[in-house]
């Protein structure tokens, strides 16, 4: 059988999503259902296009410095001095600030629990789920998140998150991701294209003001350069993927592909610049306060979001 799934026991299992026959391997935390590994192999080489933690230790113990590859919902990136308001009353999230701002949610170092894995000829694919509960006063709801990570013959990793609210009244709600990428040496050298034309306008504590900007710097392949990012983009729809990045040195391509309900690409370039984070988001930064894509989850109503990793080695 070309696909395997093999689950490590330990400080929190760690599932490996293994095809046998194009040597792509992937590497999942339980513990905040974060992507450690998207690994190709290529004349004896190894390339792990992610930007992750040495072990799981290490992910515990630093999960928050930088938040790669994490979880983001019920919210994603920022909420303004921890504050919004909502049915009528005013909430403080508690559980993580960077300065004033309450930052990426509360599900990053949730201790998800394997429920199911599988893997045949043609893919293979484990199963997360996780019950938030109240835990944090700030977001008083109940849901249910139930993360999907399945492996692909065509080198194609696909992610779905589903979110049901469980409890008995509306909840404010958006969805994403924080992966860091790279594809060896520097930013500055690859490739990027992106399809988008616009961005939102941020104020000085990044926060979205209402206001969109021409942005086509990345509308064909261009390469970063000194680039500096810390910007989210309006995606122009689903047909064509949201962004591609290339390494022509080693060759290593990563395309992202938005598959469904997530129309922002938040792009940020740390600076090292020996990665770059690519965060697919359901809304806005600050959603909870401005609205942007902010979703109001309805009793027992199930969303979907899910987007595709497709890697390739073109030498």
């Amino acid at each position: 059988m070309p696909f395997r799934v093999i689950e490590e026991a330990g400080l929190f299992p760690v599932i490996h999503l293994i095809d046998e026959e194009s040597g792509i391997t992937v590497e999942i935390y339980s513990q905040g259902a974060l992507l450690n590994a998207f690994t190709i192999k290529q004349n004896g080489r190894s390339y792990n296009v992610i930007d992750g933690f040495t072990s799981p230790q290490d992910a515990v113990d630093n999960i928050t410095a930088g938040f790669k590859s994490a979880r983001l919902s019920p919210f994603v990136c920022r909420v303004t001095a921890g504050k919004y308001k909502f049915g009528g009353h005013e909430h403080t999230i508690n559980k993580f600030f960077l300065g004033e701002e309450a930052i990426h949610g509360l599900l990053y170092d949730a201790p998800f629990i394997v429920t199911a894995k599988w893997a045949g000829d043609k893919e293979a694919f484990v199963t997360l789920e996780y019950d938030y509960e109240k835990q944090d006063e700030g977001f008083p709801f109940n849901f249910h998140s139930k993360i999907i990570y399945t492996l692909r013959s065509d080198g194609r990793l696909s992610i779905t998150s589903e979110i049901t609210n469980t409890g008995n009244n509306d909840m404010p709600l958006t969805d994403g991701w924080h992966p860091y990428f790279t594809l060896g040496g520097s930013v500055n050298e690859w490739l990027f294209v992106m399809n988008t034309s616009q961005m939102l306008e941020f104020d000085e504590r990044l926060v979205p003001t209402g206001n969109t900007l021409q942005h086509i710097d990345f509308t064909t392949p261009k390469n970063i350069g000194e680039t500096f990012l810390d910007n989210c983009f309006v995606l122009n729809g689903y047909k064509e993927p949201s962004c591609t990045l290339t390494n022509e040195g080693n060759g290593l391509q990563l395309t992202i592909q938005a598959v469904e309900n997530y129309p922002y690409l938040q792009v940020y370039t740390p600076p090292h610049r020996k990665s770059i984070a690519i965060e697919n988001l359901s809304g806005a930064p600050d959603a909870f306060n401005n609205g942007i894509g902010l979703i109001i989850a309805k009793p027992g109503e199930l969303y979907t979001f899910a987007t595709d990793y497709i890697l390739h080695l073109s030498r």
